[in-house]
């Protein structure tokens, strides 16, 4: 089935959004493992593998439509050198992912594709969670303290 040009441009601008996510948050995995933060490692590594399925689900389609994925493009990576400063870039990175989804899928429902949609909006819903766990992560250093929280990070 031949998809729309312009929704399977957003759906490469999307592939180009996850991909970079799952650098960023690979890296960020790798940091906090290094540093001891297991239960961080196993966050980041957990929200990398997410953002892998997505990317997945983001070829299988464009695909579908007859498109072609581009896995060459990333976006800037922004990797923080402190923890909150991690939470904080990704904090951004799912942010603008969020904003990404909900413009492709108003646009998907403009070309009458509800299926490409639906797949959207099934990966929206995860982008919320990931937003919802950053945010949970802030909170908890805000409320602890840096030093109290990263102290609950180390070990299984």
């Amino acid at each position: 089935m031949k998809g729309n040009e312009k929704l399977l441009a957003a759906l490469n601008g999307l592939l180009a959004d996850e991909l970079t996510a799952i650098n960023q948050y690979m890296v960020h995995s790798e940091m906090c493992d290094d540093w001891g933060y297991e239960k961080l490692h196993k966050h980041f590594e957990k929200r990398a593998i997410d953002e892998m399925k997505h990317a997945e689900k983001l070829i299988g389609r464009i695909l579908f439509l007859e498109g072609i994925p581009i896995v060459s493009s990333l976006n800037k990576i922004s990797i923080g050198a402190t923890v909150p400063k991690q939470l904080d870039n990704d904090h951004a990175a799912e942010l603008g992912a969020i904003k990404a989804y909900n413009e492709a899928i108003v646009l998907a429902g403009e070309v009458k594709d509800y299926a490409t949609r639906d797949v959207l909006q099934s990966i929206l819903n995860d982008e919320d969670a990931h937003m919802d766990g950053i945010e949970a992560l802030q909170s908890k250093i805000e409320q602890m303290t840096l030093q109290v929280f990263l102290t609950t990070q180390v070990g299984e």
